[in-house]
C-alpha cells in the first residue's frame, strides 16, 4: 500500500514542536533562555543601575527593566540558542540529512522560527510573571502592541545566529554568539538603553539590532509610542542577514 507524507504544515509544527521541547529540557538551554534574563530582571530591579534613568522618565524600576528584560530573551533565544543548536546539527550532519527528508531545507528552516516563536511565548509568560511579583503594573495595549516588534526582533536575530551558523565551524559558532551575548546585553543598548552609554555608543548602540530592539521596546512600555525608526533598523537587520544566510548557509560542515 503506497504511504504520502503529511501535508508541510504538519511537519513544520512537528519540527518546531520537537526543537521547543528540545530547547525547554536542556538544561544549558534553560539557563540561557529563563534563569539569566530573569537574573538581569532581578538585578536591575533590586539595584540603582538604571535609577538615573528611571527618575528621568518618571517611572519606576521594574518598568526601567522589563522591556530591555524581553529585548535580551529574543536575542537569547533566537541568536544563542539557535545559533548554537544549528551549529551543532550542521557539525554532527543533522542539518544534511533533515534536508534530504519529506520536511526540506525550508519546513526545516520555518521550524526553527516555530521554536523561536514558542519557546519567545513561554519567556514572555514567565517574565511578565515574575515583573508583576516584583511590583510591575501590566499594561495590556503596550503588551500586545510588543508583540510584532518582538518577532521581528526575533527574526533579525535568528537570520543573524543563522548566518553564524552556517559559515563557520560548530565550535567557533559557539565562541562568537556567547561573546556576542555577554557584550551586547553588557554594552549593546539591551539592559541599559543606549542614551544611558557615554560618548559614541550612546547613538552606536541604536544603529545595532540588539540597541534598535531595546529602544523599540521602551518606547512601547513606557511611552505608548511606536519608534519607526527602530523597526526600521530591526527590518533592515533582518532583511540584510537573511539574504547572507540564504547565500552562504552551508547545510554540512564538510
Amino acid at each position: 500500500m503506497a504511504t504520502h507524507a503529511a501535508p508541510a504544515s504538519r511537519r513544520i509544527i512537528a519540527q518546531g514542536t520537537y526543537e521547543t521541547v528540545s530547547m525547554l529540557k536542556n538544561a544549558e538551554q534553560l539557563m540561557l533562555l529563563l534563569a539569566f534574563p530573569v537574573m538581569a530582571l532581578c538585578t536591575l530591579r533590586f539595584t540603582g543601575i538604571l535609577d538615573t534613568w528611571a527618575s528621568a522618565h518618571s517611572i519606576s524600576r521594574i518598568d526601567a527593566t522589563l522591556p530591555g528584560v524581553l529585548a535580551l530573551s529574543v536575542m537569547s533565544t533566537a541568536f544563542s540558542g539557535q545559533g548554537i543548536a544549528t551549529g551543532f546539527d550542521r557539525r554532527y550532519g543533522v542539518l544534511r540529512f533533515l534536508s534530504t527528508t519529506p520536511l526540506g531545507r525550508g519546513g526545516l528552516i520555518a521550524g526553527k522560527l516555530l521554536a523561536v516563536v514558542l519557546v519567545l511565548m513561554v519567556q514572555v509568560v514567565v517574565i511578565c510573571s515574575v515583573a508583576f511579583i516584583l511590583g510591575w503594573q501590566p499594561d495590556v495595549a503596550a503588551v500586545l502592541a510588543s508583540l510584532p516588534t518582538l518577532l521581528l526582533g526575533a527574526t533579525a536575530f535568528t537570520s543573524l545566529g543563522l548566518l553564524i551558523a552556517g559559515t563557520v565551524r560548530a565550535e567557533a559558532t559557539l565562541a562568537i554568539v556567547n561573546m556576542a551575548w555577554v557584550i551586547l546585553a553588557g554594552a549593546g543598548g539591551i539592559l541599559i538603553p543606549g542614551s544611558y552609554l557615554p560618548g559614541p555608543l550612546s547613538w552606536f548602540t541604536q544603529l545595532l539590532p540588539s540597541g534598535a530592539l531595546g529602544e523599540a521596546l521602551r518606547a512601547q512600555f513606557i511611552a505608548g509610542n511606536f519608534s519607526p525608526t527602530s523597526h526600521l533598523i530591526l527590518l533592515l537587520w533582518a532583511l540584510v542577514a537573511a539574504a547572507l544566510a540564504s547565500k552562504y548557509f552551508k547545510w554540512s560542515a564538510s
